[in-house]
């Protein structure tokens, strides 16, 4: 089983921004379909971006994160990226990124505090 590796989370001011890395092992990285979720303590997960195979060329937002959140990734570095801009105190959660059959990663802390 395949199991990511997230990082880039941290403590940024409400405005700020993050860029949250997702390193997958294995050669097939390139026909993954690959998503971002991320979870409260106390509440489900949630769906936050997803991005296609290949090129990526179709992105997928949550209604909460659309036009503040982008999802990319680089096949050559086995990683899928999130970057987030005008982060807001309630996107405060741990991230997670999952691929097909993939086993869930430790996930990276993202906290938006003054």
């Amino acid at each position: 089983q395949v199991q990511p590796v997230e990082s880039g989370g941290g403590l940024v001011q409400p405005g700020g921004s993050l860029r949250l890395s997702c390193a997958v092992s294995g050669s097939l990285f390139s026909i993954y379909f690959m998503s971002w979720y991320r979870q409260v303590p106390g509440k489900q997960r949630e769906f936050v971006a997803s991005i296609s195979s290949g090129s990526g060329s179709s992105p997928n937002y949550a209604d909460s994160v659309k036009g503040r959140f982008t999802i990319s990734r680089d096949n050559a570095k086995k990683t899928v990226y999130l970057q987030m801009n005008s982060l807001k105190p309630e996107d405060t959660a741990v991230y997670y990124c999952i691929g097909p059959n993939f086993d869930w990663g430790q996930g990276t802390q993202v906290t938006v505090s003054s």
